[in-house]
């Protein structure tokens, strides 16, 4: 998996559990098929990232965590794949993806200085059972996000708000610098009595007049942000693997069930 698009999944099963995603809205086992997809919008997120509106005939839905495969072809023949991530919420009615430019990838170049509207390439999904969230779970909701993980995240915020959730939902997301924040202006507007949201910054100092933190997530942070676990909140940690596995490791520390505590990772892949 790359960047903000969370490309070659490392969770186990995913592929597996992939074959649940045809169960949209109560509807049977669908067998996976590439369709062409059309780029009706290109909305800018920070300098090296895009996220790109897509119409995909045939698209039955998805649910908020869940992510696509995505396939470009070469005028030789040559083919390549990645997996990113779903951003928008299943309200929504659309696909939304959010690349993450890497400057020596084979396929996110492309698809964040390249691809307009009007550009097709084809797509596969959605897929992924495990890590998703439904607004109809009651218990609180705890998300941790490190810079491009954030994407699924946002897809469950967004899935929160769409519904109207009176769910308790908490985010803490670690970002590189205030630059790099995927969707800040909609995170700012995401602030309720519903929803908390709290940003770490990891490099350099911070600006002036930052709320935020500015340092790598830790237990007292981690302490101070996260439901009690007598609570027992559902937790949902993606990034990169030694961010999720370091505070999968605190949050167990803390007292939270290894058994609430669902993790996406990725990794370099070739973008």
């Amino acid at each position: 998996m790359e960047g903000a698009a969370l490309l070659e999944r490392l969770t186990a099963g995913a592929t597996a559990l992939g074959q649940r995603s045809g169960e949209i809205g109560g509807a049977g086992p669908e067998r996976l098929i590439w369709r062409a997809a059309t780029i009706r919008d290109v909305r800018p997120e920070t300098p090296s990232a895009k996220t790109l509106l897509l119409g995909v005939p045939g698209w039955r839905g998805h649910l908020a965590g869940q992510h696509v495969d995505i396939r470009l072809t070469a005028d030789d023949g040559y083919q390549a794949e990645r997996s990113y991530s779903i951003a928008s919420a299943p309200e929504a009615g659309q696909v939304e993806l959010t690349i993450e430019r890497i400057d020596d990838g084979e396929v996110s170049p492309y698809l964040t200085l390249d691809a307009m509207r009007g550009d097709m390439f084809e797509l596969r999904g959605p897929i992924g059972g495990y890590f998703t969230w439904d607004a109809r779970h009651r218990q609180p909701l705890l998300l941790v996000g490190g810079g491009s993980g954030l994407v699924p995240l946002m897809a469950m915020l967004r899935h929160h708000r769409a519904v109207r959730s009176r769910t308790e939902a908490r985010l803490l997301l670690s970002a590189r610098t205030q630059a790099d924040i995927l969707y800040r202006d909609e995170l700012e507007a995401l602030e309720s009595d519903e929803v908390a949201v709290h940003i770490t910054l990891t490099r350099g100092a911070a600006p002036p007049g930052w709320p935020g933190w500015s340092r790598r997530i830790d237990r007292a942070m981690l302490e101070e942000v996260a439901p009690a676990p007598e609570e027992q909140p559902s937790i949902y940690v993606c990034g990169p693997t030694a961010f999720v596995e370091e505070a999968a490791r605190l949050l167990v520390e803390l007292g939270h069930e290894p058994a609430t505590i669902r993790t996406e990772r990725f990794g370099p892949s070739g973008g």
